[in-house]
């Protein structure tokens, strides 16, 4: 898929991997539809000069899991650029808690609260993104009508004490991607997951150095956690590789939790 003039959707675009999707597709020449809880990303005024992209942004406020908020910035962000071509699913939170902890349970709240944001939240903006791609004309050879991308996590597969919560949700994103690219493909809709390692976003930032330090001792090559322009480079292949559909792509360099 070429990205002149195309409208992509990206979720969690104010920061880590959302930010750089953003930056990338903008580069290459997508219209982008921002989605993020935050009212205006703080990257917009540094990046690149305001030029580069005002024309080709625009901004909505919304909470992944409220329908009409994510409705009403998919119908505005149409209405603008045009009918979308491709949605990018960042928006996601972490939490880690042990189910036996040494005072109390681990809570139900903050359990349905991940569930919540991370699969349902996604799911949210899946179908109102592909609502919009199915209505635009058919491209190409293939007949393609769009790319989905919803980002999964190493942790669906290698889970790790505390990450109960984190790891079903991921999980639960990774089984969404065949049955989506199998109901989705009469419409020349392609459906595809990202399962990231540990890259070098805020959310793992704020993490502690007893958190930090054995993961990046178990990482295998590079020695480093990933950086998120490297998370955007496999979404820009992932749009335009036809043949990858129905899959999650690990994205980890080789390291197993």
């Amino acid at each position: 898929m070429q990205f002149a003039n195309r409208t992509i959707l990206v979720s969690g675009c104010s920061s880590g991997l959302g930010a750089a999707c953003v930056q990338r597709l903008l580069g290459l020449g997508a219209r982008i539809i921002g989605l993020d809880r935050t009212s205006e990303p703080t990257w917009l005024h540094t990046w690149e000069g305001p030029e580069r992209w005002q024309a080709r942004y625009t901004h909505g406020q919304a909470d992944v899991t409220d329908e009409a908020s994510v409705q009403t910035v998919v119908k505005q962000g149409v209405e603008r650029f045009g009918e979308l071509s491709g949605v990018v699913c960042c928006a996601g939170i972490l939490h880690g808690e042990r189910v036996l902890g040494r005072e109390s349970l681990a809570s139900l709240d903050a359990f349905r609260k991940v569930i919540e944001v991370n699969v349902v939240g996604t799911f949210n903006v899946v179908r109102f993104g592909a609502e919009s791609i199915a209505r635009t004309s058919p491209q190409g050879p293939d007949q393609e009508r769009g790319v989905i991308i919803m980002t999964s996590s190493i942790a669906a597969l290698d889970g790790q004490v505390g990450q109960s919560a984190y790891s079903a949700s991921k999980g639960a994103v990774a089984s969404m991607t065949l049955p989506l690219a199998r109901e989705f493909g009469r419409l020349g809709i392609r459906v595809v997951s990202i399962a990231p390692g540990v890259f070098d976003t805020p959310m793992m930032q704020a993490a502690s150095d007893k958190v930090r330090g054995p993961l990046l001792e178990s990482s295998v090559f590079p020695k480093r956690f990933g950086i998120p322009e490297e998370f955007a480079a496999m979404v820009q292949v992932i749009f335009e590789n036809s043949m990858l559909n129905g899959t999650v792509v690990r994205l980890d360099g080789a390291l197993r939790m």
